[in-house]
């Protein structure tokens, strides 16, 4: 069977022989099975990320599925419609739900017959985390509150680059807290963040960015964004003349979850939240990249680092 019926279709792509190597196509763009491979070291990329936790935090793994009203609360659905995807199925009677079936075997499109559930893809791992910390504490005390979180995450944007899927892998430490707690917390690990990639022979910069805010309001809320340096990102160039690549991002989102969800702290304030962001995924494709398909010829250090 031909590469391009396998892989990634990347014929002028410098990048085609390690995605041959590392994926598989399964019909849709930034939607790919992952080979063994690609596999042990994303795992060992996230059992080193894990040995850099602070102590007394508490651990959730979500599903790649969460409530569509919880989403719609957050505000996801406000700024970035575009990229949300909310689960359908086939609702009704038997009958209802057979007919629609049984339509497509006579060339009727079935899926007209779909309707929203109350599920969506979950674009970002801690979403949930936040109406739990809710239910959980009357206030958040002092020192605030930390969570390793982690999801199978889903964003509509359509591609064939390696460093922007739609079916990827987040891993995330978030902090609640005050917004003394949450600015120090954040330039810590900003701090720490690289000298994990350099310790991973991954060059890298850490650079003021905004998240991708939907429509022409959005664009007004990047560049306030940006203003406030609520937002910075750790990049990575996969090759020389590549356009640096978002890897991890540094997220300081104010106390407008604390808003959202009722979160106080010991004063009756709302708290602030903050989070760390790893995304597995592109850190992994940009681990081969820079160092290559062969892992014993893979520098000493990161070699230790990953337990190869």
């Amino acid at each position: 069977m031909t590469a391009t019926t396998t892989s990634p279709e990347r014929t002028t792509d410098p990048l085609a022989p390690i995605a041959e190597a590392l994926f598989r196509s399964l019909g849709s763009d930034g939607v790919y099975a992952r080979t063994g491979l690609y596999e042990d070291v994303l795992e060992r990329l996230a059992a080193f990320i894990t040995r850099q936790r602070d102590p007394d935090v508490e651990v959730f793994r979500f599903p790649p599925v969460v409530s569509r009203a919880l989403i719609e609360k957050s505000g996801y659905l406000k700024s970035f419609p575009n990229l949300l995807g909310c689960v359908s199925a086939l609702h009704g009677t038997e009958a209802d739900i057979r007919g629609a079936a049984d339509g497509h075997e006579k060339g009727r499109d079935w899926t007209q017959s779909l309707s929203a559930s109350d599920l969506v893809l979950a674009p970002a791992a801690c979403y949930p985390i936040y109406p739990m910390v809710a239910a959980r504490w009357e206030a958040v005390p002092k020192g605030g509150l930390q969570f390793d979180v982690a999801a199978d995450c889903f964003r509509h944007e359509p591609s064939k680059s390696l460093d922007r899927l739609q079916s990827f892998r987040m891993r995330e430490y978030v902090l609640v807290g005050t917004a003394a707690e949450i600015t120090a917390f954040r330039e810590r690990w900003m701090k720490r963040a690289s000298e994990l990639a350099a310790e991973l022979e991954l060059p890298n910069e850490t650079v003021a960015a905004s998240d991708p805010f939907f429509g022409r309001v959005g664009q007004v809320m990047a560049v306030s964004q940006k203003q406030q340096s609520l937002k910075f990102e750790l990049t990575v160039p996969y090759h020389a003349a590549a356009k640096p690549t978002a890897c991890m991002s540094f997220n300081y989102h104010r106390d407008h979850f604390g808003e959202v969800w009722g979160i106080k702290d010991e004063t009756g304030e709302p708290i602030h939240t903050g989070c760390v962001a790893f995304g597995m995924d592109r850190l992994t494709v940009a681990l081969f990249c820079i160092h290559g398909l062969d892992l014993a010829g893979w520098p000493g250090s990161v070699r230790r680092a990953l337990g190869l």
